[in-house]
């Protein structure tokens, strides 16, 4: 089942690159007494996402975070060598890079999606949420191909 708005976000562990390498960061760390707006992509480096949806939060992390966010958090399921390598790419200091490495919190969220037709395994679908001391307060899942509800601008319009 799909997480809903007012749902508190599944415990889980996620990873995230640090400078000792792979570092481990549970939900709770991430969403516990903070405004959360976590977004997420089918794949790093992919087109998409590297060429609208993450360029978007980046250009305006910190318009974003003057509405009242305390985190910007990018979530795939990649390796956090990979997510780390990704974020530096595009410079995007300001947001919290997360892998989910094995699609454990795609798949705790209902938001998990089988892309093996595509050669990509397990993903997760793009999509977007505000997340407000552990809960989810609004929730914008892409129907589709492409970035609409689940962009920046989208997003920032519902903070």
């Amino acid at each position: 089942m799909t997480i809903q708005v007012g749902d508190k976000v599944p415990t889980c562990t996620l990873k995230t690159m640090g400078a000792e390498g792979p570092a481990d960061i549970t939900t709770d760390e991430i969403f516990s007494g903070k405004k959360v707006l976590l977004f997420a992509v089918p794949g790093a480096f992919t087109p998409g996402c590297s060429l609208t949806h993450l360029p978007g939060y980046v250009v305006n992390a910190d318009k974003i975070k003057a509405a009242g966010v305390d985190t910007i958090a990018c979530m795939s399921v990649n390796d956090a060598f990979v997510m780390g390598a990704w974020g530096k790419d595009q410079n995007a200091e300001e947001i919290l890079m997360l892998a989910d490495g094995n699609g454990e919190f795609a798949n705790a969220l209902g938001l998990a999606f089988d892309g093996s037709s595509f050669g990509m395994g397990t993903r997760s679908q793009r999509f977007a949420m505000i997340v407000d001391d552990g809960a989810v307060s609004h929730l914008n899942v892409e129907a589709g191909p492409g970035v609409d509800v689940s962009s920046a601008e989208t997003m920032m319009a519902l903070i």
